[in-house]
């Protein structure tokens, strides 16, 4: 007895888990999406559907590597990466369910992503979204990472655009909306390069619920970079039709999608910035 429950301490003390740090555990139990790139678009673990798709027109179809979004060996944070080579309409997406889990009631997840690019140089005119949450009527909610299109250097933005109504109630442009008056987080310098992966992080935090303030944050490299308060976040999305969208507009590299739950803590995205392999490290 005395030699398995010194086996068993001895196990718990080396296992991967054990050794990552106390969120560990607790992020594992969160995670419900890891896409890490290696051999295709699809999920590595998933709650839900593993499979990535793409609309072509009303169609969803299955979404595969190609010249415009391909696999690129050895190039990413943990392995292989996934390549936008060009501004182009191809942008592969998962789907909300037993993932984002929306709901009209009480929402509330995080999403974790690797980039690396160089957005003065690498990106295109107009808009770039690398990620989107979209539902089916961009008028009752839009959530999205984005970098400006006009500014040098580019702006780094999180959004979270509630029912129009709310955050637009004159009908005007974006772009035409004073920074401080719109529902985002900006960045003016955000650490984004050629040379080094950008861990990006953005949360939301009790969107629909009518009895707790709502939040959205933005963490760059495990640190916390600014949120989204004092809006009313409500959104007014069919649950069935809520996608996680991947490289709209984007030209770089990108690795380690991972969705959880739940708001991580500040203590775990910052853990989560630092696991030496990656979400996959969480569930292999």
């Amino acid at each position: 007895m005395r030699r398995l429950i010194g086996f068993l301490s001895g196990w718990l003390l080396f296992s991967p888990l054990f050794a990552l740090g106390q969120n560990a555990t607790s992020l594992k139990s969160a995670l419900t999406l890891h896409v890490p790139f290696e051999k295709d678009l699809h999920a590595g673990f998933s709650l839900g559907e593993k499979k990535a798709h793409y609309r072509l027109g009303k169609e969803l179809l299955e979404a595969n590597a190609n010249e415009e979004v391909k696999i690129a060996p050895g190039a990413g944070k943990f392995g292989n990466a996934l390549l936008f080579t060009k501004k182009g309409s191809y942008r592969p997406q998962f789907s909300s369910n037993k993932i984002l889990n929306y709901n009209d009631k009480n929402w509330n997840a995080t999403v974790s992503i690797w980039l690396k690019l160089n957005p003065d140089k690498d990106l295109e005119p107009g808009y770039c979204d690398p990620v989107q949450i979209v539902g089916n009527d961009s008028k009752k909610g839009f959530i999205f990472l984005e970098w400006s299109k006009d500014e040098t250097p580019r702006f780094f933005r999180y959004a979270v655009r509630p029912l129009t109504h709310i955050w637009n109630p004159t009908n005007i442009s974006w772009a035409q909306i004073p920074f401080d008056k719109r529902p985002m987080v900006q960045v003016a310098k955000a650490p984004f390069t050629r040379e080094k992966w950008t861990h990006v992080v953005f949360t939301l935090e009790n969107i629909n619920n009518k009895e707790a303030k709502p939040r959205g944050k933005l963490f760059l490299d495990g640190k916390l970079h600014g949120s989204i308060d004092n809006w009313d976040l409500t959104f007014g999305w069919d649950p069935a039709q809520v996608f996680l969208i991947l490289g709209a507009a984007y030209v770089g590299h990108m690795d380690d999608l991972a969705v959880f739950n739940r708001v991580l803590t500040d203590s775990e995205v910052k853990e989560l910035f630092e696991l030496p392999t990656g979400a996959a490290s969480l569930y292999r």
